[in-house]
C-alpha cells in the first residue's frame, strides 16, 4: 500500500484482500492456554512463569522426536544434493530469515563437513539488512521471493528448503514454488501448522501443500507461549530440525540419537537461573538506561532476540548511524573482536553481508544502509553519543562448559554439550525467556496477547485487528466488526509514535465513537 493513500484508502486496499490473511484460525496464531495469565504471573511470579514458559517449550520439542523420519528424509535430500555438486538454499520471512542465516552461519563454522562449507546458503525477504528491520510488505510479495532465489543463481542442481513457521507466507511460497521449475530436485517447504488447517485458511498453503513436486516437512508445534509469537516455540523447533538434517544427512541412526539428546538438554535448562538477570534488565529499561549486548561468538543467536523485540513489543529497533534522526533502541548489538562495522558483519554472518541493490529499495536494504548499522566495538561509542549514557554491558559468551553471560553483576554459566548447535538453541530458549519476560514487566503485553505488536504486513494486520475485537469482547464491549475496526486501524497507524501500542490506541478510538 502507498505512502501516498489516505487511512481509508489503505483500509480499503487491505479489506478486498484480508479473506488471504485472515489466520486465526491457525494454531500458531491462537492463544496458549497454558499461558492465557503470562502477564500476570511475570509480574507477581517470576520463577513460575518462567517455569510455564519452558514447560510450552518442552512440550513443542517433542516435534523434533516425533517428526524424526521426515527430518532424515529431509537429511537424505540434502546428502544427495552436496554429494551431487549443488548447494542448499534456505529461504525465510523475519524469524525464519534469521534462522536461516543462523544455520548458513553455523555451516561455515564447522557444523557440516569440510567440503561443504560454504555449499549452504540462506537468505530472508529483503536480503541480510532486514535482520535488523523486516522490510514492510516484503513477505507478502511473490514476486520478490522469486526475484530474490534467482539472483542468488539458484540453478537445477541446487535444492532449497523454503521454511515458514505458519506454513502461508507468500514470499516462502513462492520461492519454493519457483525452485520446483527451476531445479531437478524438488524443494522441501517447512511449515509448524497442521495441513488440513492450512488448506482451509490460505488457498495459497492449499495449492502448495497440493503439489506432487514439493516434499513437505510439517513440524506442528500448536499455540505460541506467547500469542502468535512464532519466534519463540516454532523457531525453536525449526532451527533444531534443519540443523540436525544439514549435519547428519544419511546417518539416520545418528541423526536419531543426537535428536534425543537435544531434545533431553533442552529440557533439563532451568529457565528460572536467569530470573535475576530479567529483573535486573527490565530495571535498567525503566530506568532508561541503553543495554549493550556483547559477544564474539553467538552474534546471530543474540541480533536475532533482540531485533525481535522491536515489531513484537512496538520498542524503537536499533538506530542506524546514518540515519540521525532516529531515537536510540533500548538494546544493541557489539562484536567487540571487530573494528569496524564492514568485519563486525562479516564476522557475523560467516561471510560478506548479500543485500540488495535495487532501485526502489535504496536506503532501506542496500549495503551503504547496512553498514550504518555498526556492530563493531565502536557500537558503545555511538550508543553514548546517541544516549548521553554509557551502556550497561550484557556479554555473552563461550567457556568450556558451557554458555556464559555477565550482567549488572550477575554471572551465569550455564552447563552445555560442546556442539553448536546445543548451545545456541540453548541460548535462543533463554534468550526468548528473558526478552519477553522483561517485556512483561515492562507492560508490553496482556495475558498473553501482543497488544504491543507492529502490524508491518498483512497478516500482522489482521493480528491486530483480532487482538483488538479479543480485548473489547474481554472488556465487556460490544464488537464493532471486522471492517469498522479495520478502518480505525488504518487512521491510529497513520499517527503512531513508532513505540506505542496500535492496540491499544485503537481500542481508545473506538471506545470515544
Amino acid at each position: 500500500m502507498a505512502s501516498e493513500e489516505t487511512p481509508a484508502e489503505q483500509a480499503r486496499a487491505f479489506l478486498e484482500i484480508a479473506d488471504q490473511f485472515r489466520l486465526g484460525e491457525l494454531p500458531t496464531e491462537q492463544s496458549h492456554p497454558w499461558t492465557q495469565n503470562l502477564s500476570q504471573w511475570v509480574q507477581s511470579d517470576l520463577p513460575g512463569a518462567l517455569e510455564m514458559l519452558h514447560r510450552v517449550d518442552r512440550k513443542a520439542l517433542g516435534v523434533v522426536l516425533t517428526g524424526r523420519r521426515r527430518i532424515a528424509d529431509l537429511a537424505g535430500s540434502v546428502a544427495r544434493t552436496l554429494r551431487g555438486g549443488g548447494r542448499i538454499f534456505l529461504a525465510g520471512c523475519g524469524a525464519t530469515g534469521r534462522l536461516a542465516l543462523t544455520l548458513e552461519a553455523l555451516c561455515r563454522r564447522g557444523w557440516i563437513a569440510e567440503p561443504y562449507r560454504g555449499s549452504v546458503v540462506g537468505f530472508m525477504a529483503g536480503g541480510d539488512a532486514a535482520l535488523i528491520r523486516s522490510l514492510e510488505g516484503f513477505e507478502d510479495r511473490p514476486d520478490y521471493g522469486r526475484r530474490q532465489l534467482e539472483e542468488l543463481g539458484f540453478t537445477e542442481n541446487d535444492l532449497l528448503i523454503g521454511i515458514t513457521e505458519g506454513g502461508e507466507t507468500p514470499f516462502v511460497i513462492a520461492a519454493t514454488e519457483h525452485a520446483a521449475e527451476l531445479s531437478r530436485r524438488p524443494p522441501w517447504f517447512c511449515y509448524c501448522n497442521p495441513d488440513g488447517m492450512l488448506k482451509a485458511v490460505a488457498a495459497r498453503s492449499a495449492r502448495i501443500l497440493a503439489r506432487t513436486d514439493i516434499e513437505r516437512l510439517p513440524l506442528p508445534t500448536g499455540p505460541m507461549a506467547l500469542a502468535g509469537s512464532t519466534r519463540m516455540q516454532a523457531a525453536t523447533v525449526q532451527l533444531a530440525a534443519l540443523g540436525l538434517a544439514l549435519r547428519y544427512q544419511d546417518d539416520f541412526q545418528g541423526l536419531a540419537v543426537a535428536a534425543e539428546e537435544l531434545v533431553s538438554f533442552l529440557r533439563a535448562l532451568d529457565y528460572t537461573l536467569i530470573a535475576p538477570f530479567i529483573e535486573a534488565e527490565a530495571a535498567a529499561v525503566k530506568a532508561g538506561t541503553p543495554i549493550l549486548y556483547q559477544t564474539d561468538t553467538y552474534g546471530l543467536t543474540v541480533l536475532t532476540d533482540t531485533t525481535e523485540r522491536s515489531p513484537t513489543f512496538s520498542l524503537h529497533p536499533f538506530e542506524n548511524t546514518r540515519r540521525p534522526d532516529q531515537p536510540a533502541s533500548q538494546v544493541y548489538l557489539a562484536i567487540p573482536s571487530q573494528a569496524d562495522a564492514a568485519s563486525a558483519w562479516a564476522n557475523l554472518l560467516g561471510r560478506p553481508p548479500r543485500t540488495l541493490e535495487w532501485p526502489e529499495v535504496a536506503g532501506l536494504a542496500d549495503d551503504a544502509h547496512l553498514m550504518g548499522y555498526d556492530i563493531s566495538r565502536m557500537a558503545a561509542t555511538h550508543r553514548r553519543g546517541k544516549t548521553g549514557k554509557e551502556s550497561r554491558i550484557f556479554a555473552i559468551g563461550d567457556r568450556p562448559e558451557g554458555v556464559h553471560m555477565d550482567f549488572a553483576g550477575l554471572s551465569l554459566t550455564l552447563p552445555s554439550p560442546r556442539d553448536a548447535l546445543s548451545r545456541n538453541l540453548a541460548l535462543k530458549l533463554l534468550l526468548n525467556a528473558n526478552s519477553t519476560s522483561v517485556a512483561g514487566l515492562c507492560g508490553r503485553y496482556e495475558g498473553n496477547c501482543m497488544t504491543w505488536v507492529k502490524p508491518s504486513n498483512f497478516k500482522l494486520i489482521d493480528r491486530a485487528i483480532r487482538y483488538i475485537r479479543q480485548l473489547r469482547g474481554a472488556r465487556g464491549q460490544p464488537d464493532p466488526g471486522y471492517e469498522a475496526v479495520c478502518r480505525a486501524l488504518f487512521e491510529v497507524r497513520a499517527t503512531l509514535p513508532p513505540d506505542a501500542s496500535i492496540v491499544l490506541e485503537t481500542l481508545k478510538r473506538l471506545e470515544m465513537r
